[in-house]
């Protein structure tokens, strides 16, 4: 059975590229795949098992995890933020004091 597994890849450059599509090429099981750099994504479809193209991109040594779903990151995502978690105003007690400030209440006591 077919199956698209979906990773985050942590590559920087070509050459990290080239060692991923290098194990991808040697993996049994594997029709296609895509690897794109700036997205840090890639794709691989087959007869694979996720957890083994985890494990085996996981050996070139870049950072891999899997790639969040779509409808997942949405759901994860919080609503529009409601007066409760806006973050309030800054008190007199939170704000940085004037100069002037400061100086009247040394003057004060």
């Amino acid at each position: 059975m077919a199956e698209t597994v979906v990773l985050k890849v942590g590559m920087s450059c070509q050459g990290c590229v080239g060692a991923v599509k290098r194990v991808l090429t040697k993996m049994e099981g594997v029709e296609s795949f895509d690897v794109d750099l700036k997205e840090q994504k890639v794709t691989v479809k087959g007869n694979v098992k996720p957890e083994d193209v985890f494990q085996t991109v996981s050996k070139t040594g870049k950072k891999t995890s899997f790639w969040e779903a779509e409808p997942e990151a949405k759901e994860a995502a919080p609503a529009t933020p409601t007066k409760e978690d806006a973050p309030s105003a800054p008190t007199e007690e939170d704000a940085p004091s004037a100069p002037d400030a400061a100086a009247d209440v040394t003057t004060a006591a």
